[in-house]
């Protein structure tokens, strides 16, 4: 879905892969994108055959809010640090429209903005948090992302619903606004 009036993307980029995901990548799109740490998903066994892509996804994302990995984000330090990241470039490199930092895995709803495209802004976010948080190295991150551009109105509803609610879905508080690292929280407050 495209936030700028529609037409044509400027400068566009296109699909494109690192040999892991595809990725769409055009400057006026709103995407939902999903990055985790390295040890999130312990093991990963292949998508069975006969499993739809968006089955696949589903499983992951079910496995992710079990709490798999060491849940570094689970201390609150870590996850402010991941927040204040996302927050940073807010206006300036992307639109932020939702985000929930997880203890194992962070959602973000950004609209794109010219001259910053998706890797390199998900890769700002993961380095700069990887060296703040744990300065000793080591891999922090999955090296790839997930992202999918939002197709319409109801798309983007649907995408806010679903990262705010997540940590509800994931048991870790009753409510989207009760979790303290996300975007729920803040609309509340404001709001």
């Amino acid at each position: 879905m495209r936030r700028d009036g529609g037409g044509a993307a400027r400068d566009p980029r296109g699909w494109h892969s690192r040999g892991y995901l595809p990725h769409l990548d055009s400057p006026g799109l709103v995407q939902a994108i999903t990055f985790r740490l390295a040890d999130s998903l312990p093991f990963l066994t292949p998508r069975p055959t006969l499993m739809s892509d968006a089955a696949h996804r589903r499983a992951v994302e079910t496995v992710l809010d079990t709490g798999q990995g060491g849940c570094a984000l689970r201390a609150p330090a870590a996850a402010r640090t991941v927040e204040d990241a996302l927050l940073h470039f807010d206006g300036v490199r992307c639109r932020l429209l939702a985000w929930a930092v997880m203890p194992n895995h962070v959602h973000v709803l950004i609209e794109t903005l010219p001259g910053h495209p998706v890797p390199a802004l998900v890769h700002s976010w993961k380095s700069f948090t990887a060296h703040r948080i744990r300065p000793g190295g080591g891999r922090f991150w999955q090296p790839d992302y997930w992202d999918r551009f939002i197709r319409d109105d109801g798309h983007l509803a649907a995408a806010v619903r679903y990262i705010e609610a997540n940590p509800v879905a994931a048991g870790l508080c009753a409510a989207p606004a009760d979790w303290p690292f996300g975007s729920a929280r803040r609309r509340l407050i404001s709001g």
